[in-house]
């Protein structure tokens, strides 16, 4: 009875642990596809990649981090009641916040990238992570758009 306990948990923690190292591995594919992409379009120099792969790497992570606690944070109101109302100031006051970190942040990331790139290059830069995102969105499957539920928060 031991071993098949220990052996259950065993066989439960490594499939926990594969499924944060593929969520992991996943993320990871997502800023090194974005980071091939923008040092193309901008035409990065080998010596500017070097310098700024480890920047782009760090916000990267910190947005992505940021969408993570968003995330959970609404996806807690779609758990009230259906005969409840959701707290709309605060979710208000959470969406001001989220707006309020992220330009904090890519306020942090563009002073950074001015000092390593000269102007023309960090517009051109600029110019492909805009290009990506766009493209990025086009590439969504079409699927339909939620339709606003007044009783329910989705």
């Amino acid at each position: 009875m031991k071993n098949a306990i220990i052996g259950l948990l065993i066989i439960f923690s490594t499939v926990l642990n594969a499924q944060e190292t593929w969520k992991t591995t996943k993320v990871e594919d997502m800023h090194e596809k974005k980071w091939q992409y923008l040092v193309e379009q901008a035409q990065l120099s080998p010596s500017e990649i070097k310098l700024v792969k480890p920047i782009f790497l760090e916000y990267e992570k910190r947005v992505w981090n940021q969408h993570e606690k968003n995330r959970e944070f609404f996806k807690s109101f779609s758990k009230i009641d259906k005969n409840s109302k959701p707290n709309y100031a605060e979710m208000n006051d959470q969406y001001a916040e989220i707006e309020y970190v992220q330009g904090q942040a890519f306020r942090n990331y563009h002073l950074k990238l001015r000092k390593l790139l000269k102007p023309e290059t960090l517009f051109y830069y600029y110019k492909a992570e805009r290009d990506y995102k766009r493209k990025l969105l086009q590439d969504l499957p079409n699927r339909p758009m939620r339709k606003r539920d007044n009783n329910n928060f989705q």
